[in-house]
């Protein structure tokens, strides 16, 4: 193989649901391999020791072991920062950048980048999040220009198993805030299976539907300097390209 781009991903410790999507997402891309390396995150709130897991040293920890793999990008495939607030993770992506020497971006600001390369303003917003949760997202979007018109969330606090809930659940609040005619619909969280429903109700819908690991593996190949467009069959977010490789987190 004449060239292997290498990408790393930051991963939420109790998460199960990132890697074997974004292993399918890259399976007909045989040059571009995916590295995993977690954090401790054992459960998601407003509270100050939830809050607490996103403190830089693990982050740069797990960059590190990623740098050791001599990734060409890094990614921090968690959506902490949709409620603590993008630049939360723009600061975390200049200290990994810094440390490392690596380009780094992050589930939220990948999302964020999408709707302004695509020109979107009003979403709608799926989660499986607790209610103090969807609503801190909703205003953190909205200090960044974009509007939630609709919203369906499971008001969960079981974060283990956002990765079990039933495709027909998540279905469901997909085509439920649809009604609400946004212009983009994003399913927020890396442990919810929301990218293999993305082609058939986007086709259904007939808007995108942007899920937080394909945006974070679109945001992190396009770092790495590999088109996203290249992937196919996983709905219209690989076929944008970003407008601006800066607003996506850091390079060096």
């Amino acid at each position: 193989m004449a060239s292997q781009t290498r990408i790393g991903m930051i991963t939420p410790s109790l998460n199960t649901v990132l890697e074997p999507v974004t292993y399918a997402l890259l399976a007909d891309l045989p040059d571009v391999t995916a590295h995993f390396s977690r954090v401790q995150v054992s459960r998601i709130s407003l509270e100050e020791d939830s809050t607490a897991q996103f403190a830089d040293e693990p982050m740069l920890a797990a960059a590190r072991m990623l740098a050791d793999a001599r990734v060409h990008a890094i990614c921090w495939n968690g959506t902490a920062g949709s409620w603590l607030g993008p630049d939360f993770d723009r600061r975390l992506c200049e200290t990994i950048t810094r440390e490392t020497g690596i380009p780094a971006t992050s589930a939220t600001l990948a999302l964020a980048e999408l709707f302004r390369s695509r020109g979107i303003s009003r979403f709608a917003l799926v989660t499986p999040f607790e209610s103090a949760l969807q609503e801190a997202i909703i205003e953190t979007y909205g200090r960044e220009g974009f509007e939630c018109v609709a919203e369906r969330h499971l008001d969960s606090e079981d974060t283990f198993n956002y990765a079990t809930i039933p495709p027909a659940e998540t279905e469901g609040m997909i085509r439920a805030v649809a009604g609400a005619e946004p212009e983009a619909i994003a399913a927020v969280c890396t442990n919810l299976k929301g990218a293999p429903h993305a082609p058939a109700l986007e086709a259904e819908a007939g808007r995108p539907i942007y899920d937080s690991v394909a945006a974070a593996l679109w945001g992190t190949l396009a770092l790495a300097g590999v088109d996203p467009g290249r992937i196919a069959g996983w709905g219209e977010i690989f076929s944008v390209a970003p407008a601006s490789l800066e607003r996506l987190g850091a390079r060096p």
